[in-house]
């Protein structure tokens, strides 16, 4: 199938639409954008900045993908932004370009952000991440795979969401969540595993026990940051991607961990 753009679409000198590429009435794509395979912008979409769209994607009405970052530190040049495949921007998403000449805000594939929702500069994004309406990413946050963000959440800056985490709707995330994690409250805490998450996504019993284990050493054995992670260092289950994933992630969190109940 051919490109579709609809008469009233602009597209300014520079801009690349790869094959079967569909933009609607009154949709937007700046000089600096990459445009990949069957990707729809529906109508009024914008699409600007040194923007990079993968394969696949959909583009609701007024979402603006690569916008302008609101960083005041920005000081120009091109940074920009790099969306992967089979995404979804709902209506009104805005997703910012990163702040610095040269770097780029990152979204990985199969992403859907719900109406309104935000992502700001410099963030990195990892695969399957659903992301509920009103919701929004601060500068710097890096996601992992398979998170679910509540509606109307807020994560700070410099944050980290570890794969398979879950966000309560209305929470407040000031400091990293682990792997497995579902975190909810205002600041949020560590409530439990995510365990229907991880159920539908394959986890099988053995290895829900592992997370199950994981967890309660963190947040149920009464132990500080230090004394936890030796407890999961010399643990026997300590070489399984379940405990090699959740260690790593300690080990490098710098805003420290939400706390348990």
């Amino acid at each position: 199938m051919a490109r579709q753009i609809h008469p009233t679409a602009i597209i300014e000198p520079g801009a690349e639409l790869g094959e079967e590429v569909v933009v609607g009435a009154y949709a937007y794509v700046g000089g600096r954008a990459f445009i990949g395979a069957g990707t729809v912008l529906q109508h009024h979409a914008n699409v600007e900045g040194r923007t990079t769209v993968g394969q696949r994607c959909e583009i609701f009405p007024f979402a603006c993908v690569g916008t302008k970052t609101h960083d005041l530190k920005f000081k120009g040049g091109e940074p920009g932004l790099v969306v992967g495949d089979h995404n979804v921007f709902r209506e009104y998403v805005s997703v910012h370009g990163a702040t610095n000449d040269g770097e780029f805000t990152r979204l990985g594939d199969h992403n859907v952000l719900l109406a309104y929702s935000h992502i700001a500069h410099d963030c990195v994004v990892g695969n399957h991440l659903v992301m509920s309406a009103q919701s929004a990413l601060a500068g710097h946050v890096v996601v992992g795979d398979h998170v679910n963000i509540g509606w109307g959440t807020g994560v700070h800056q410099f944050c980290r969401l570890g794969s398979h985490v879950m966000l309560g709707g209305m929470s407040k995330i000031v400091q990293d969540v682990p792997p497995y994690v579902i975190a909810d409250g205002n600041p949020a805490i560590a409530r439990s595993i995510n365990k229907v998450g991880l159920e539908r996504h394959g986890f099988v019993p053995e290895q829900l026990d592992l997370v199950k284990q994981l967890f309660r050493t963190v947040y149920r054995a009464g132990l500080n940051r230090t004394q936890a992670l030796d407890a999961l260092r010399k643990h026997a289950h300590v070489g399984t991607p379940e405990f090699r994933l959740f260690v790593s992630f300690i080990e490098t969190s710098e805003r420290g961990l939400v706390a348990g109940k």
